[in-house]
Order: C-alpha cells, then sequence, then structure tokens
C-alpha cells in the first residue's frame, strides 16, 4: 500500500481552517534526541541525526514531531534540567541546526513542537547561580523558593512536601552553607521557580515567542500542574486541600496568558497533566487555555477490555464538555515500553509498581502491542508514537553500572528508573552499535539481539511492526472524525465504528471471534485463523461498501 504524499508548504502561507486544525487528529512522534540517531560517531544521538532521518519519518506518515528537551543541560535528569531555554546543548548541536531541522520538517509537511519545563530550572542557569551568590534576602532569590529551616538551629526542611520521584526517600529541600534551604520537587540539581513572581510568568512568554518565532508549531508543557505552589508551603500532612503544589487554581491565570501568546502564531499546547479528577482535568482544557492534553488512564490502563472500554469512555466524556480532542499514547520517554508491559502478568503502569527482574512473554506483549496500536489509532483524538514503538521495541534490562536515571538512584536502587525506553535505536543491523553511530558506543547500552529491530530489516518486510504503523497512519483517516459507535460484540471484544463503513475490532478474550459482517479487510495486526476469525490478541480494521440499488 502506498505511503501518504508530504507536499511541500509554504510556512507563511495562509491556512485553511482543516490545516490550523492539524493537531486535533494529528499522529505526533516523540523523538528523545540523546537515543534517536548519531551523526558525527559520539555516541550521543543529534539534529544533525534526525535531519538526516526526516525521509523516514515522512514515509512513517506522521504530521508532527515532539522534541524531547534539546537545551543546555547538564544532564542530571535526561534534559528536564534546562540551563538555558535559547540554545541547543552542543552534544546536540546548534540553534541554527535546529531552525534548519524545524524547516526541513515543514517542508515534508511535518510540524516541530517542542518541550518547555516550567516548574523548574538546571542548578546551572543564569538565574539560579546569581541567587546563590546573592545570598539570603535578595531579590535573586524571590525568583525560587529560598527557605529558612524549621528547628532550634534551622537543621530541618521548611516542610513534609514529598518528592515527584514515586519511591524516592529523599527530600525536596537542600540547605545551602549560609544556613537556607531551596525547593526542588525533583532532583536538587532542578531547582522549582517561584510562579507567583512577575518575571518567571514574563520569561517564560518571552520564551514562547522566541520558539514561535522559529516555526515550531506547539509547545509540550512538563509537569503542567506543578507550576503553583501555595505561598505559606505549609506541611501537606497538616494541609492536604487545596493541594500545596498541584492542581492549584492560579495555574488557569497562567496558562490564560500563554494561550494569547500561542494564538498570536497559531501555536498549540499539550500539556502533562497527571490528574485522577475528570472535571478538575477538564479545565485546563477550557477554549482560552491548553488545547489538548496527555491521557495517562489509556496509557496505564492494563490490556482488559471492559476497563479499556471504559478508560476510552471516561476520557472522551472529559473531554466533550470543553470540545478539546483526546490523545492516545501507549508509551513514552517516562513508560515501560508497550511490547514489555503488555507480556507481564500485570499490563497496567504504575510508576510506584517498577522494579526489577519482572518476568514477561515478548511473543505475547508484542502481538498486543501491535492490537493496541490498531486500537489507539483507530480513535479519535491526537495519537503520540513514542520513537521505538514502531519497530516494536522491548524495555531493555540496563546493567545497573551503565544506569543514569535520577530515579534509580533517589530509590536507593529498587527503582530501575526509566533508562530502559530510552536505549538508543536500531538503524541497520549489519553496522557498528545497530547503525546508531559508528564510532563511541551509545551513552546507553543496546542489549544483545538488538539488532534483529533494525529498521534495514524492517523496512520490507510486510509483516513487520514497522510496516503495520506505516499502514495503519496511511488508512487512518478512513475513520473520520466521528466519535466512536460501540458495536455488540463477544465477552473480551472491542468493536466500534466512526465513519459509516469502517469498523475497528480488538480481541482482548480468550478465544477465536468472528469478524462483523464487512466486505473489505483494511488491516490486521496479525493473521486470521484458517476460519476467518480473529485470534485472541489481534485486531482487525474492517470496511463495507454498500451497493447502490439498480
Amino acid at each position: 500500500m502506498g505511503q501518504p504524499s508530504h507536499a511541500p508548504k509554504d510556512h507563511e502561507d495562509h491556512e485553511d481552517h482543516a490545516d490550523r486544525d492539524w493537531w486535533r487528529s494529528a499522529v505526533i512522534y516523540q523523538v528523545y534526541v540523546r537515543s534517536f540517531a548519531d551523526s558525527d560517531g559520539d555516541g550521543t544521538g543529534d539534529l544533525a541525526g534526525v535531519r538526516a532521518r526526516l525521509p523516514y519519518l515522512a514515509e512513517l506518515g506522521v504530521d508532527a514531531l515532539w522534541f524531547s528537551p534539546w537545551y543546555p543541560s547538564p544532564m542530571k535528569d535526561g534534559g528536564y534540567d534546562v540551563a538555558d531555554y535559547r540554545a541547543i546543548d552542543p552534544a546536540f548541536g546548534t540553534l541554527a541546526e535546529a531552525e534548519k531541522l524545524i524547516a526541513e520538517a515543514r517542508e515534508l509537511g511535518i510540524r516541530t513542537i517542542v518541550d518547555i519545563v516550567p516548574n523548574h530550572v538546571s542548578d546551572q542557569h543564569p538565574w539560579f547561580r546569581a541567587a546563590l551568590a546573592a545570598g539570603p534576602g535578595s531579590a535573586e532569590r524571590d525568583l525560587f523558593h529560598f527557605r529558612p529551616g524549621r528547628g532550634p538551629n534551622g537543621d530541618l526542611p521548611p516542610n513534609d512536601w514529598p518528592s515527584q520521584f514515586v519511591g524516592s526517600t529523599e527530600p525536596v529541600w537542600t540547605r545551602l552553607p549560609d544556613g537556607e534551604w531551596y525547593l526542588h520537587l525533583f532532583t536538587p540539581e532542578q531547582p522549582d521557580l517561584n510562579w507567583a513572581h512577575p518575571a518567571v510568568r514574563q520569561e517564560h512568554e518571552d520564551i514562547l515567542r522566541f520558539w514561535f518565532e522559529r516555526g515550531v508549531a506547539g509547545v509540550r508543557i512538563d509537569s503542567a500542574a506543578l507550576l503553583a505552589k501555595d505561598p505559606a508551603l505549609p506541611d501537606l500532612a497538616t494541609r492536604p486541600h487545596p493541594h500545596p503544589f498541584v492542581d492549584r487554581d492560579e495555574l488557569h491565570d497562567i496558562y490564560r496568558s500563554w494561550r494569547e501568546v500561542a494564538d498570536v502564531y497559531g501555536g498549540v499546547f499539550v500539556g502533562e497533566v497527571w490528574l485522577p479528577d475528570a472535571e478538575r482535568f477538564a479545565r485546563y482544557l477550557r477554549p482560552d487555555e491548553l488545547h489538548t492534553a496527555f491521557n495517562f488512564s489509556f496509557l496505564s490502563c492494563p490490556w482488559d477490555a471492559d476497563r479499556l472500554r471504559t478508560s476510552i469512555d471516561t476520557t472522551l466524556a472529559e473531554h466533550a464538555p470543553v470540545g478539546a480532542p483526546a490523545t492516545w499514547v501507549l508509551c513514552n520517554h517516562d513508560v515501560t515500553r508497550t511490547a514489555t508491559r503488555y507480556g507481564r502478568e500485570d499490563t497496567g503502569f504504575d510508576f510506584a509498581a517498577k522494579a526489577f527482574g519482572v518476568p514477561t512473554d515478548l511473543g505475547r506483549g508484542t502481538r498486543r502491542a501491535r492490537a493496541a496500536a490498531l486500537l489507539s489509532l483507530a480513535l479519535p483524538g491526537a495519537v503520540y508514537v513514542y520513537q521505538g514503538e514502531e519497530l516494536g521495541l522491548p524495555e531493555a534490562d540496563i546493567p545497573r553500572d551503565r544506569v543514569q536515571d535520577p530515579m534509580y538512584f533517589r530509590s536507593g536502587g529498587t527503582d530501575p528508573g526509566r533508562d530502559g525506553c530510552r536505549v538508543p535505536l536500531p538503524w541497520a543491523a549489519g553496522a557498528p552499535y545497530a547503525g546508531f553511530g559508528s564510532r563511541e558506543e551509545p551513552w546507553l547500552p543496546q542489549p544483545a539481539g538488538w539488532e534483529s529491530y533494525a529498521v534495514d530489516r524492517q523496512q520490507d518486510d510486510p509483516e513487520s511492526m514497522l510496516a503495520l504503523y506505516r499502514s495503519a497512519i496511511a488508512l487512518r483517516p478512513r475513520f473520520g472524525d466521528g466519535p466512536p459507535t460501540w458495536l455488540p460484540a463477544p465477552e473480551g471484544v472491542l468493536a466500534f465504528s466512526r465513519a459509516e463503513g469502517v469498523t475497528c475490532v480488538v480481541n482482548l478474550g480468550a478465544a477465536p471471534a468472528e469478524l462483523p459482517a464487512h466486505t473489505e479487510l483494511l488491516l490486521t495486526s496479525g493473521p486470521l485463523d484458517d476460519e476467518g476469525r480473529l485470534p485472541r490478541d489481534t485486531a482487525a480494521w474492517l470496511g463495507s461498501v454498500k451497493r447502490r440499488r439498480v
């Protein structure tokens, strides 16, 4: 089946309504630059590597690329400790190269989304370095959360707030030699900004303008519900409601101001918003705030028909009152890879449950990952594909002496961290380091057998995961723009249509399932059985053509 073409478009041309709303149904590919492609062989992925692989991404058929932070960073938390928002980390390239990448991708019909981390900066950021130098009581320290300690000598942290790294036993306050403590919900190298300060708000609005003026189409907002803090910094144990640092009402005024900036450029936002309360979640998606937010209930849902249907229905119901499109994602740079997760006894995802040595049936997990790809791509809204998911990559076991993720260290070595889903991609089976780079070993080791997933091995294989993703993305428009209509199905089977004559069926049951009436088998995640039934852990897209009366 032919792949969709991407005609060059002038970034300055007036866009029609459908083009302006591209984000409502886009397929967005997440690029973790450090692990995507290494152009100079130094073991670290770079922007030149991404530019060289743009034809691959165009052939895959994606609408946009979301880049995890590519800014200068000491890499204490995988780049989410940003030292300068107006530059590119030298390990990745230059600002001029980023501008070329944005323009070249756009010529192929692929937009760019950059990552902003507003809750905190790196401890190497000029603002924080100035705050350390200025000392207690200074205006420079007002940009962060500096406080005296508690206890007779100020030896105790200012409050009892927990780390945002699940399982971490380390405090979120660090004491300086001058006696003051500073707040960091993540690592000590990531001091939290004081969003009650007007200079912090102004700086981030200027950063948005900086990147929109360089042609980016959107911004992903990291930890979007954490920015605002109760100015009294009370103990969580004594004042849990409203929460002192999660989902505070002040956030909405911040995002209304951001939306005004984005609207000038036609830019869009996607927020990382982890909230269990559906009504509170939907507030972020009101017409004058964020355009979209990540859907974590679907990502973390076990491979279970009833629970997946509930997750889908709940997600769509949450978004309906504000008219925002849902987003669907199976995996990202923080989450155990889909093929591994779906092969385990517990197929859901919970940061608190991560552990070393959890067994998995990779064959079963891969079958389910293929079916889940067709399920997610058949749903209304935007779909995010993390790099390597289209290759069926499993979670890698990283030797403990090579682990770099701070989640591992801050848990005392009990949490394996997130490095297993960040291993550099395999491009060519016979090349050094599976074609990721040619000279130095990659910054994370590739496990044995990694070359079996290489792009060049899957490129011309019609049964490969890569071929499945390409075909599904090309066929996805057949589903139209409507919501899903659930169809009668046996226990353990999900079946729905969205456009007249197009149906998605996913068999999560124990036995093969009969397919609904159809005239065309558009795509399957695996072969049907000898009787034309859909095996367990398999999905199919069906078409039916109404015959005109003569």
